[in-house]
């Protein structure tokens, strides 16, 4: 059994990239594992100030929901970054977020990363800028590694990602998990 942390960064519950998230966790949870879902729009992130007051133990001197998602970060073994595709790239609630980490990423260790991406736009080689963002990320965090996303595009009003094959094929990579 793994410890599935799904964070879902639209800023819309029920949103079309928020949908695959909870497709994903669902599929999780039905193969046995332990799954939290977290929606950033529920606990928002601000921006990091580059302060580096938090450096030495000290606590961040943002006061949001951060400090709580990073901690489950720390504990997961596999992260699931969800993300609206917005010009090209992720929300700017998951940037916020990664941005957050600064001194906790080297901690972020062994883990399993999956993305699941939505947009409106149907070149699916408009993805290349999310997931050149999202490997950045990924790659800072050491023994860590993308075990494979799911992009949907063509996905634009609330909802619309519901009546195509991504939204099963979430379920079932979740189902999926090893």
């Amino acid at each position: 059994m793994k410890n599935v942390l799904v964070i879902s960064s639209s800023p819309r519950k029920g949103g079309n990239s928020d949908l695959l998230c909870e497709r994903f966790a669902e599929g999780a949870r039905d193969a046995g594992h332990a799954v939290t879902l977290i929606r950033l729009a529920e606990k928002p992130v601000a921006p990091c100030l580059g302060c580096y007051a938090c450096s030495g133990g000290k606590p961040c001197v943002r006061k949001d929901g951060a400090p709580a998602i990073v901690d489950a970060m720390l504990r997961a073994d596999v992260i699931v970054l969800g993300t609206p595709v917005y010009f090209y790239t992720m929300s700017a609630q998951l940037k916020a977020l990664i941005d957050r980490t600064v001194m906790v990423f080297p901690r972020i260790v062994n883990k399993r990363f999956w993305y699941l991406m939505t947009m409106a736009d149907e070149d699916e080689t408009k993805f290349a800028g999310t997931l050149a963002a999202l490997r950045g990320f990924v790659e800072c965090c050491e023994g860590s590694v993308e075990k494979g996303y799911l992009g949907a595009p063509g996905v634009y009003e609330k909802g619309a990602v519901r009546d195509t094959p991504f939204y099963g094929r979430a379920y079932e990579l979740g189902k999926a998990l090893a």
